[in-house]
């Protein structure tokens, strides 16, 4: 038997669901299309076992306990894997339906409900902050609060630095591990600070950026964050096992691993009993958000294919500023990374949350998406850059 490439099989996917789709309609399906659809699955079980062997290396010659990979192809079909352990004490394996917290990589929701009020007319991109949130008892204690825009919160050129790195910040959140934090406590940590820079003339990424932002999104709306992402986004596209982190105790969670000496929580385990040793609900919009693999990885294609909102919104998204922190030849739009690579550009995002680490692109030229998570926030022990994995994983599958 001849064996297939990987531009064959995606032929051979097209060809198999024309041909079905023929079937249906007219009667019996053709012998032809029978062989051409069982070419199709025996490649697709030939992509799945190279990907298997790449994640098994990068696990064998690492120091990380698991990881699970989603990946999309051009089609729409989508299959995920795993390696290694979802915990080590119990010595359970990792299963590629397993989740876990994205980190970062959240903003990407938050982002995309900017752009739907972006395109609605419900919120301006260049409008000045202080035209949604000025009123705030607050807002004149914010660095730069009069000249920040929407613009400038989403494409982290506002001024305004993280909070949760923030010396004091990390003393209250282990010293309250089930204290609910509302948005302004968060912001509370800067006020005052002198900015790094003026609005809009630096770059620096900050969580803080998208907590205003998401203060943004429930004033224009008048609904909770978390409500708007289930109902325009999670339930539309069928992203059935993407959750918000908003407690201690969230159900599907694998055990994290952050290091013992981790500033946010002291603990190598996130996870005691269930639970999470901090209150995640913390990262808001900042994050946020927890998932299998195989889900962000759908969610990417969706998104960067125009079907989370407006494809017209697309080109403003995906325009952006050098962010010299991610990379010499990185740049950074509204909520998403735009990085080169061998196979043409990317849009994606990565993401840290303690115990964990998170990495999703989207190659516009292979429409194509794929993601990394692991059970370990400390990159050393990965070995390599989840980005630079992602890429190799794409290169093997063309």
């Amino acid at each position: 038997m001849a064996f297939f490439t990987r531009a064959d099989f995606r032929k051979c996917v097209v060809a198999g669901h024309l041909l079905l789709g023929i079937g249906l309609a007219a009667g019996p399906v053709p012998v032809g299309a029978q062989a051409i659809t069982a070419a199709s699955k025996q490649s697709s079980a030939a992509l799945r076992q190279t990907l298997q062997a790449k994640l098994d290396e990068l696990h064998r010659n690492g120091h990380f306990p698991g990881a699970t990979v989603g990946v999309v192809l051009a089609d729409g079909s989508s299959f995920a894997l795993a390696t290694g352990l979802a915990d080590k004490e119990a010595n359970r394996p990792m299963k590629p339906t397993d989740l876990m917290l994205q980190g970062s990589v959240g903003k990407t929701y938050a982002a995309a409900l900017a752009m739907q009020l972006v395109a609605s007319g419900q919120l301006n991109l260049d409008a000045k902050v202080a035209q949604y949130l000025g009123t705030e008892p607050w807002f004149s204690r914010l660095p730069n609060a009069q000249d920040i825009t929407v613009r400038m919160l989403m494409n982290h050129t506002s001024g305004l630095v993280r909070y949760e790195f923030k010396e004091q910040f990390l003393k209250d959140l282990k010293a309250q591990p089930d204290k609910v934090w509302q948005p302004a406590e968060l912001l509370a940590y800067l006020f005052d600070a002198p900015a790094p820079f003026a609005a809009g003339q630096g770059w620096d990424y900050s969580d803080t950026n998208y907590i205003v932002l998401g203060m943004i999104i429930e004033k224009v709306t008048g609904k909770n964050y978390y409500d708007l992402v289930a109902q325009r986004l999670l339930k539309p596209l069928k992203l059935r096992h993407t959750v918000p982190t908003d407690r201690r105790r969230i159900p599907g969670v694998v055990q994290g691993y952050a290091g013992p000496n981790n500033e946010f929580s002291g603990t190598d385990a996130m996870l005691q009993n269930g639970r999470f040793v901090i209150n995640p609900q913390f990262e808001w919009t900042g994050g946020g958000i927890a998932s299998t693999t195989e889900d962000l990885a759908r969610w990417a294609k969706a998104m960067y294919e125009g079907r989370a909102f407006d494809a017209k919104m697309l080109p403003e998204m995906l325009t952006g500023v050098a962010a010299p922190m991610l990379g010499n030849e990185a740049k950074y739009g509204l909520g998403v990374i735009l990085r080169p690579t061998s196979l043409g550009p990317s849009y994606g995002h990565s993401g840290f949350f303690p115990g964990y680490l998170t990495e999703m692109i989207y190659l516009p030229e292979q429409k194509m998406a794929l993601a990394v998570q692991f059970n370990s926030s400390t990159p050393k022990a990965i070995g390599k850059s989840p980005f630079r994995f992602l890429v190799e994983l794409a290169e093997a599958a063309q």
